[in-house]
């Protein structure tokens, strides 16, 4: 317990060696997190823009090895590559005989429809919603949304992504109030950021008790 409070409380202390310990195999795992978050429709809730954040937070600190010069452009490889394979896998998954069947007719014919009026722009902003940015190159390919246009919409949303995420982290850890407080800030964020899954999950639960007294 005192060894798990002590790695909560001193964050940079325990990631940074490690971090400089595992030299560029650190950059392979970070990239490789971000392709499968966005290219592999069953990791969905691996991190995605919350490590892009945090990891050029720990950029800015002083000792860090990871560069931003190479976290950046890695970043935004991995996810761009993501999303073609999971669009790719879509155009895939429509031919088997099974999932045609199941989606033919009104089904298919909405979705082509809602990514002929706003396939770019759900490309591009999806891109910031989790889950959600894992499922549209999927849905985009089964929809048969154009490939060029569904290229043009995932270099454009990644970059945004990647470019406004790794900045602001940059930017705040290089702060020295944040540095200061570092490990106490980002736990602050993890929990934030956790709450909102807490009150969908919560909500769900309570609508299920509901529904099931009132069999």
């Amino acid at each position: 317990m005192a060894k798990l409070l002590y790695a909560l409380t001193h964050i940079p202390q325990v990631i940074l060696p490690l971090f400089n310990s595992l030299g560029n195999w650190t950059y392979v795992i970070l990239f490789s997190l971000i392709f499968m978050e966005t290219g592999l429709v069953v990791f969905p809730w691996l991190p995605g823009q919350s490590l892009i954040f945090v990891t050029s937070s720990f950029a800015a600190l002083h000792g860090a090895e990871v560069k931003m010069s190479i976290l950046v452009p890695g970043f935004f490889i991995a996810a761009v590559l993501g999303d073609t394979l999971n669009y790719l896998i879509g155009t895939r998954l429509i031919k088997w005989s099974w999932l045609k069947r199941r989606l033919a007719g009104p089904t298919m014919e909405k979705a082509q429809l809602f990514f002929s009026r706003y396939g770019l722009r759900a490309i591009i902003f999806g891109r910031f919603v989790p889950l959600i940015r894992t499922f549209v190159p999927l849905i985009s390919g089964i929809a048969k949304y154009r490939f060029g246009r569904f290229m043009l919409g995932n270099v454009l949303g990644v970059a945004i992504w990647v470019v406004s995420g790794a900045l602001a982290g940059y930017y705040l850890g290089s702060i020295p109030f944040v540095q200061a407080h570092f490990s106490t800030l980002l736990l602050g964020l993890v929990i934030c950021g956790s709450l909102p899954a807490v009150f969908f999950n919560l909500i769900k639960r309570i609508r299920r008790h509901i529904i099931e007294r009132n069999l």
